[in-house]
């Protein structure tokens, strides 16, 4: 019993200091990329820390230097995550908002089997605005037979389902050889056009990743901001220098805070715990936020993401409350 006491002991004892060393190392990420990959994984440090403490106050031999092992991971990642939890989220407005839209954004998983659960899901929730990241004709489709919207994308991977048309598709030009993939529309509102985006980053580890975020604020810069709604699988966490730097720089406010989206699946089954926020949406100041949850499983290996906005400023007759799109 004593052995295994002090191999588990041990074992907490190099996890919480590679934790630690860890997260000292990826609050550094701002300045190197390869660095800031470790901060994705800053709640993983949190819990082995918070493990080791719990075993360093519960046995005594040893307890010192585990204890402090177990402190540095905690506060390391500590200092990580807590901007996403003093962050502000943008202006609240009440469930009985005028003007709001429903906005789903999801990574369909081109592989998944699972599409007649996402259209029926879809259909049941009736968003304004549909963003589809990893899209496939076949949904596509099957979306616009059985419901009627529009599409803005519709070759593509990326889609923009919507009850209306779109009023004019301005794409801001990129330079020849970049890398970002994105999908833009001008829609109509009483309260005058809403510019959505939708886009899907590669994971920080590609070569490709710190262009296509560059890539991404000159085309947002571009286009009207008050009212425009960005959305994507950004494969990139709120406690990470990436996130943080488009966070400050887009002139948009991000409105989900820290839902995990990411594993919703392990090996083709559902998986209900997901530890990684990496699907987001972000909007312009004219915009108040209603509520913002995660969407069930649905054979992706990704949960989808709904948020309800409400414009700042009410257009229309006073007593009038409509739909915003």
């Amino acid at each position: 019993m004593q052995s295994r006491t002090l191999s588990l002991r041990s074992a907490l004892q190099f996890a919480a200091m590679l934790s630690a060393a860890a997260a000292v190392a990826s609050a550094l990420g701002s300045y190197d990329a390869r660095l800031d990959i470790l901060a994705h994984f800053a709640p993983g440090y949190l819990v082995i820390g918070i493990a080791a403490a719990v075993h360093a106050l519960l046995k005594k031999p040893g307890r010192a230097m585990l204890l402090v092992s177990a402190l540095a991971a905690v506060l390391g990642a500590g200092n990580l995550m807590a901007n996403e939890f003093l962050r502000s989220t943008g202006s609240m407005a009440p469930n009985g908002a005028c003007g709001q839209i429903k906005i789903v954004q999801f990574n369909s998983q081109r592989t998944n089997s699972e599409l007649s659960r996402v259209v029926s899901w879809l259909i049941d929730q009736d968003p304004d605005v549909v963003t589809i990241s990893e899209a496939r004709s076949d949904l596509r489709d099957t979306l616009l037979a059985r419901t009627g919207w529009n599409v803005a994308g519709r070759k593509g991977s990326l889609m923009i389902f919507t009850r209306h048309r779109y009023i004019i598709m301005r794409r801001p030009p990129l330079p020849p050889q970049s890398e970002l993939n994105y999908a833009n529309a001008s829609y109509p509102s009483p309260g005058g056009p809403i510019e959505i985006v939708t886009t899907h980053l590669s994971w920080p580890t590609s070569a490709t990743y710190a262009s296509q975020v560059r890539d991404l604020k000159s085309v947002v810069a571009r286009l009207p901001r008050e009212r425009m709604i960005l959305t994507g699988d950004f494969n990139s966490t709120p406690w990470s220098g990436s996130l943080r730097g488009l966070d400050s720089e887009l002139g948009l406010t991000r409105r989900d805070r820290s839902i995990a989206t990411y594993p919703a699946s392990l090996l083709g089954t559902p998986w209900p715990v997901p530890a990684l926020p990496i699907d987001h949406v972000y909007a312009g100041p004219g915009w108040a936020t209603v509520s913002v949850e995660r969407g069930p499983w649905l054979g992706s290996d990704h949960y989808p993401l709904v948020v309800v906005l409400a414009p700042l400023h009410q257009p229309g007759t006073p007593g009038a409350c409509e739909r915003g799109m």
